[in-house]
């Protein structure tokens, strides 16, 4: 089966998960929160929105393999298509009642992400593309920001507390000393597709979930950007560092913290 069905089931799944994530977020008081561990929650409306996107995209290509936040992996062999999924990037965010947080599905195959989505139903934002399918903003064109340097703009940054502060915080000061300026709203995925957009000049971030970023990474892909080679060393299992952006502004980040993470 072709990549264009993948990418067309893709965008017709991530706007029902959307739909029914935000059904549950404007019904919040009544959700279920467990704590999977420090500054780490999940709800039934991450649970049941994963299960919804693995139910349609196994029934529809039952060959490709599954990685989830929520549910365990399905089996997976190199060279297998593998769709990577967040059903609610941003639960935090999600639970206390902001608008910052998304859908997020990405299609990996041979070790080369193809394409990702973003659904941030709260703000109205549909995001899409790849290497092979230029990104979009509700279906139109977007482009990213050419600039030269992190002081034209604000740059999105994240952080967890899988990095800690003594990885995360000497490259965050020579970012600061160097100009930057930065911007955080606790959706890494969301975040990648402002790159993508041209609102943010670009993202990094020490240790980050392939489920919270790839998403994103192909929108940003989508718009001719560059991502830091995030799927290096099983990034796919084990997450990894992520800088994306345009050559010139991942070059300057990419000195500023070498040697940190």
């Amino acid at each position: 089966m072709s990549l264009e069905e993948r990418f067309r089931l893709g965008i017709e799944v991530i706007r029902d998960a959307g739909e029914l994530a935000n059904g549950y977020f404007n019904a919040r008081e009544k959700l279920s929160v467990q704590t999977k561990g420090p500054q780490d929650l999940a709800s039934e409306a991450d649970l049941n929105t994963e299960l919804l996107i693995r139910d349609r995209i196994t029934k529809a290509f039952p060959e490709d393999a599954f990685l989830g936040e929520e549910t365990p992996p399905t089996a997976y062999e190199d060279g297998q298509g593998i769709w990577v999924v967040d059903p609610i990037d941003g639960t935090q965010p999600f639970i206390c009642g902001m608008s910052c947080w998304c859908v997020s599905i990405s299609f990996v195959r041979n070790g080369r992400l193809e394409f990702g989505m973003v659904n941030a139903p709260a703000r109205n934002e549909l995001f899409a593309g790849g290497r092979s399918f230029p990104s979009t903003l509700n279906g139109k064109p977007i482009k990213g920001l050419m600039t030269g340097t992190i002081k034209d703009g604000l740059t999105g940054t994240g952080y967890s507390l899988k990095s800690g502060p003594a990885m995360f915080l000497p490259a965050f000061q020579r970012f600061l000393e160097a100009g930057g300026m930065f911007y955080r709203d606790g959706s890494g995925a969301l975040s990648l597709c402002y790159v993508a957009a041209g609102r943010l000049v670009a993202f990094f971030e020490p240790v980050i979930k392939s489920w919270d970023c790839l998403g994103g990474m192909g929108v940003v892909e989508g718009v001719g950007l560059q991502n830091s080679d995030f799927l290096a060393n099983d990034g796919l299992h084990k997450g990894n560092r992520l800088v994306s952006g345009n050559n010139q502004v991942c070059a300057e980040i990419e000195d500023l913290i070498a040697g940190s993470y």
